[in-house]
């Protein structure tokens, strides 16, 4: 399984929210980054068909996906950001209608509907009404929902919104488990979900692809860039104008602080540190401006 995005672009008068967007998946998780804005969505909704493009061409194993139609939704799976569900549906009944949507075989509906269930923790709230789902609930229904049909392209907006921290490890580890034969595209805020389980990041910003790599080749660039200060705690202010502050740990009378820098930090103690995925977002999408003192 192969998609090519080809000079894709989308225009909504004289503004591009996505501009000449070049890239090529096979088999794999790619996790989607960028700030607001950035493209994420506009990209994702074009990929399952509620969007079409202005210019260029979405080809899945050659194929345009205009002329697939059908057979294109019918290797699809999709959970959108924003939870559209039929509060009178009973969990069960949803997925039920959900597999008659998908054209999953009437015979196998049952087992794929308790299979899905099972899978994100929901079997025992199944007859239960979708209007007492809590959030966490109707995201998880919501990917039982994508995975009826055990597609080949699973596009996931912010799939673990609204899930604690124990539910938010079963989602990112279902989705690793399912993967080894899909194309699973996963947009997030939350560098966490991507980070130990992606093949590649795509970093987007303004509606431009800035990059797409392995998170080591990513981390490995910026690691000229990234240190730990060591100072007083009544100095957390100060060296936070002056530089990019991806965490801070402090006593109270003393502080750890993790910065990215273009330049070796001045008149404060400082090592080097192994950056992480989260050092790549913000240095890519920072918008501080950072001082040197």
């Amino acid at each position: 399984m192969k998609i090519e995005i080809n000079h894709l672009t989308k225009k909504y008068g004289t503004q591009k929210a996505l501009d000449d967007i070049n890239v090529t998946l096979d088999t794999g998780i790619y996790g989607l980054l960028g700030p607001n804005g950035a493209g994420k969505s506009t990209l994702m909704n074009i990929l399952v068909g509620n969007l079409s493009q202005t210019e260029g061409e979405i080809l899945c194993d050659g194929t345009d996906l205009c002329r697939m139609g059908r057979n294109y939704r019918k290797l699809l799976g999709y959970v959108p950001q924003q939870q559209t569900l039929y509060p009178a549906f009973s969990g069960r009944e949803f997925l039920n209608y959900m597999a008659v949507l998908k054209e999953v075989p009437k015979k196998e509906i049952k087992e794929r509907v308790e299979w899905a269930a099972f899978q994100v923790n929901l079997q025992q709230q199944l007859e239960k009404r979708l209007h007492a789902y809590s959030g966490g609930m109707k995201q998880r229904i919501l990917l039982a929902g994508a995975i009826l049909n055990h597609p080949s392209i699973l596009i996931l907006d912010e799939p673990t919104a609204g899930l604690d921290p124990r539910e938010r490890i079963r989602i990112r580890n279902l989705i690793s488990s399912i993967a080894a034969d899909k194309i699973v595209i996963i947009a997030t805020h939350v560098v966490s979900d991507v980070e130990y389980i992606s093949k590649q990041i795509i970093l987007m910003n303004g509606g431009n692809m800035i990059r797409k790599d392995t998170i080591s080749n990513l981390t490995a660039e910026i690691s000229p860039f990234v240190f730990e200060v060591h100072t007083e705690a009544s100095k957390i202010r100060e060296v936070g104008e002056k530089y990019r502050v991806s965490n801070i740990l402090s006593d109270g009378y003393h502080a750890h602080m993790r910065i990215i820098s273009d330049h070796e930090p001045q008149k404060y103690q400082y090592q080097k540190t192994m950056p992480t995925l989260e050092d790549v977002y913000l240095y890519h999408f920072s918008k501080e401006e950072e001082h040197c003192g």
